[in-house]
């Protein structure tokens, strides 16, 4: 007997068929590409929390690159690693005899529970978590079988990766990983230099210890040179490609072994070229194999690599970008250091969140911890502020979309500072947060003007940051029912947080939206706008 078959079903089992066979077979960067689209769970993820810790964590001082500047007596324009040459001596000993390679033996981090922190960081609003892989120090802090010098072996003897995968994983984070490593090259050359002056003048650092040296050492039986390199002198083009195969080994055990979903890399392009590329190419095939679809993300300083989602460091785009992106930021250095005060308060972190998401990107927080595992107390306290407004105001925040601009009384800081003739410096400064890298607000930066705001979208509704709300009317010529955007009439506008109703009369030229005397404007401010 024989059963008639639909079309569509013939056809859906044609293509299912077909998917699976393509699934199962690697495909190349250019046929990847080729079906990628960004992912909707980092789409609508809107902000995720970051642990950059590792044993750069350990020196109090000394900046946040401070396994290369404890090398050098002058850093030159990286005035902030200037402590920590003196910083390493007086704690640790002269490079010669006590370097990097030891910071990293003190590293212990005795108070590293991951379940503890995802928890906490999920408690805050986070919808992804990433964590630190390895930095430009060449140090993996995962079980690594293709690099020794790793956190199961040294240091911690932990495999902090491993700890944190399986955290995100139990609190239904999705789960990244950052890569640092490919400015190992050139970052560790001072590590083969000498003190040009004083008592240990022309005694070679550690970065030319060999194997043999380490007898009878708490390092017996490693590789210096499979941490610092080989002394410039030995590097020949067979083995700088051998460090390009290295990197390649490691990371592609890395994505295979803890299945991340977010892969970021510290880096303009692909590292090391060819190999990045392979381990990109590996990571969406994994992806592509799994889930049927491309679910995967790799971030990173790139440019015209449509299959990647770009980062901006410490900054925020000057306009709407047509694809997600990501804006990354911290609280003093990338790693915990005492060098400089903290750079942001909850205020400031909102704010930067508010800019982020109404130009459809990501907000990437790094919490800064201390070695052992833990937050400082007034970073914490800075995070609670931050995650208590973050889920007052979710609705307006995950899943949501730009409006047709994004925001309404733009440059009211420039504005403000021309007016008032404040100091050329000053509106220097103001000119410079319109995008790219290094362009964030900070603690310390001049304030919005009361009228100025930020939009998204979610379905039919429009949500309006009021960034530094004051009791009183604010005038928003973009949703005049006359303005070029096209604003359709308001039915009802309330604020977000606990609904109060808000006093509005929208004309032909502008919205005139009323800031409530009694509400707290300690914080931004957000109205929820429904349209008849």
């Amino acid at each position: 007997m024989f059963r008639k078959i639909s079309l569509s079903l013939l056809v859906g089992g044609l293509f299912h068929s077909s998917a699976s066979a393509q699934a199962k077979e690697n495909l190349t960067w250019e046929e990847l590409r080729e079906q990628y689209q960004c992912p909707a769970w980092f789409a609508e993820a809107k902000f995720g929390i970051w642990a950059h810790w590792g044993a750069q964590s350990v020196p109090e001082w000394g900046g946040g690159w401070y396994a290369k500047h404890m090398y050098m007596k002058d850093v030159g324009r990286e005035t902030f690693g200037k402590r920590a040459y003196e910083h390493h001596l007086k704690t640790y000993g002269h490079p010669s005899e006590k370097g990097f390679k030891d910071v990293i033996h003190t590293w212990k981090a005795e108070k590293f529970d991951s379940d503890h922190l995802v928890s906490y960081f999920k408690s805050l609003g986070a919808r992804y978590f990433v964590a630190l892989a390895n930095h430009h120090d060449h140090f993996d802090n995962f079980d690594s079988t293709h690099q020794e010098w790793n956190s199961v072996r040294v240091g911690p003897k932990r495999d902090i990766i491993g700890e944190f995968q399986k955290s995100a994983k139990k609190f239904g984070l999705p789960f990244g990983v950052s890569s640092h490593d490919d400015r190992f090259l050139k970052w560790w050359l001072g590590a083969f230099e000498s003190d040009q002056e004083g008592p240990k003048k022309g005694i070679p650092y550690d970065g030319r210890l060999t194997k043999e040296d380490g007898k009878g050492t708490w390092w017996e039986g490693m590789d210096p040179a499979n941490l610092y390199g080989l002394p410039p002198e030995k590097r020949t083009p067979e083995w700088i490609d051998s460090v390009g195969k290295n990197f390649a080994d490691r990371h592609l055990e890395l994505v295979t072994k803890y299945e991340p979903d977010f892969l970021w890399f510290d880096g303009y392009g692909f590292p090391y070229e060819k190999y990045g590329k392979q381990v990109c190419t590996e990571f969406y095939n994994q992806s592509l194999r799994k889930h049927g679809k491309i679910n995967a993300v790799v971030s990173g300083k790139f440019t015209d690599e449509p299959s990647t989602i770009k980062d901006i460091e410490r900054g925020v785009a000057d306009k709407i970008l047509a694809q997600p992106w990501q804006g990354t930021t911290t609280f003093t250095s990338w790693f915990l250091k005492k060098d400089k005060p903290i750079k942001h308060s909850a205020r400031s972190l909102v704010e930067v969140l508010c800019d982020i998401i109404s130009k459809n990107g990501n907000f990437l927080l790094n919490v800064e911890m201390y070695p052992d595992g833990s937050i400082p107390p007034d970073h914490k306290a800075v995070l609670d502020g931050l995650g208590a407004w973050v889920n007052q105001h979710a609705d307006a925040i995950y899943a949501t979309k730009p409006w047709k601009i994004h925001g309404d009384n733009l440059n009211s800081i420039q504005r403000r500072l021309e007016a008032e003739s404040i100091g050329e410096a000053d509106i220097d400064a103001a000119k410079k947060n319109t995008g790219g890298h290094f362009n964030e607000r900070i603690k310390t930066s001049p304030p919005y003007g009361h009228d100025e705001v930020r939009f998204t979208t979610k379905g039919d509704i429009l949500y309006i940051f009021v960034l530094n709300p004051k009791s009183g009317d604010i005038s928003l010529p973009a949703l005049g029912l006359g303005s070029v955007h096209q604003a359709k009439e308001i039915a009802q506008i309330q604020m977000l947080k606990g609904g109060a109703p808000a006093a509005f009369t929208q004309t032909q030229e502008t919205l005139s939206l009323t800031i409530p005397e009694s509400s707290p404007k300690d914080l931004t401010m957000v109205f929820q706008v429904r349209f008849k």
